[in-house]
């Protein structure tokens, strides 16, 4: 099925450290009402289900993951009925940040993506990790994803993959119409925050859903934000940096064809600059008796 419009939602919320069954529970009654808002897709925070707290991550690595099986399907891990029970009951499609212990042992921070059916699977798993905590606990990931939902392209990342524009411009090159984002920026970083995804939307003329941790104490302690940005670069919606939000927009196809077709840099681009030319240049004197 194809859409002309699709509508989205972009979440901020406080999980518990360590409790995964707890925050599946609380992110399907932040799914629920989304849907009940309209919103066909729902976006999560990075490492909403163990929530972005590395100690905890650290003391337990194994009861804070999904765990995935070959066909990166996740299968039998009850504490996800929550999330598969909301996204059937209300026809929404989820995006949420996880850790998850792969059939080869690696560890990822990941998104898992929850269909409309209820079945699991591993979406994506981050490429660019984030500082020496990230680095410490899991393994980057070794490709890009796509999802198409409903006739939409989306391409998937996961907060520091943000912040690298080829990035975002790999996704948009393969056809994406908009850009899917759990992220987890603590306080302090607003300003970042709100560059990085702006810019990743006009590089690219395409739509990006911004979800983001809130909350906790420091080091660990977000600063929210969520947004859904329009592809010119402009929140459509935008959340405040404290408390629990769930933020809703339409994506617009005949919005996205008229802006890029007056902002042509996608179909402008020159893939190949051609060879660097240099040019030296040095302080001359004169010497005079």
């Amino acid at each position: 099925m194809h859409s002309t419009t699709l509508r989205v939602a972009a979440v901020q919320a406080e999980p518990v450290p360590g409790d995964v069954a707890t925050n599946a529970k609380a992110g399907a009654r932040l799914v629920a009402q989304a849907g009940g808002e309209g919103a066909r897709v729902a976006v999560l925070p990075e490492l909403f289900l163990p929530a972005y707290h590395p100690p905890a991550l650290a003391a337990d690595p194994d009861g804070t993951a999904v765990h995935a099986d070959a066909d990166r399907r996740v299968v039998g891990d009850a504490r996800l009925d929550p999330l598969r029970d909301a996204a059937r009951d209300h026809g929404v499609v989820i995006v949420v940040g996880a850790s998850v212990r792969h059939a080869d042992e690696r560890l990822t921070c990941s998104s898992l993506v929850v269909d409309r059916t209820g079945a699991v699977v591993v979406g994506y798993d981050k490429q660019q990790l984030w500082g020496p905590d990230e680095n410490s606990l899991f393994v980057p990931g070794d490709h890009g994803a796509s999802i198409t939902i409903d006739g939409w392209q989306f391409g998937l990342g996961i907060c520091y993959d943000g912040c690298f524009p080829e990035h975002g411009r790999a996704a948009a090159l393969d056809g994406a119409d908009g850009y899917l984002i759990p992220s987890g920026y603590v306080q302090g970083s607003a300003h970042r925050r709100d560059v990085y995804y702006a810019a990743r939307a006009l590089d690219n003329t395409m739509y990006v859903v911004f979800a983001n941790n809130v909350g906790g104490k420091a080091p660990w302690s977000f600063n929210g934000g969520a947004a859904i940005y329009e592809p010119e670069g402009r929140a459509l919606v935008r959340a405040p940096d404290s408390g629990e939000h769930v933020v809703v927009a339409n994506l617009d196809r005949d919005e996205l064809v008229r802006i890029r077709a007056d902002h042509s840099m996608l179909a402008d681009r020159i893939s190949d600059l051609g060879t660097r030319c240099y040019l030296e240049i040095n302080e001359t004197s004169t010497d005079s008796d």
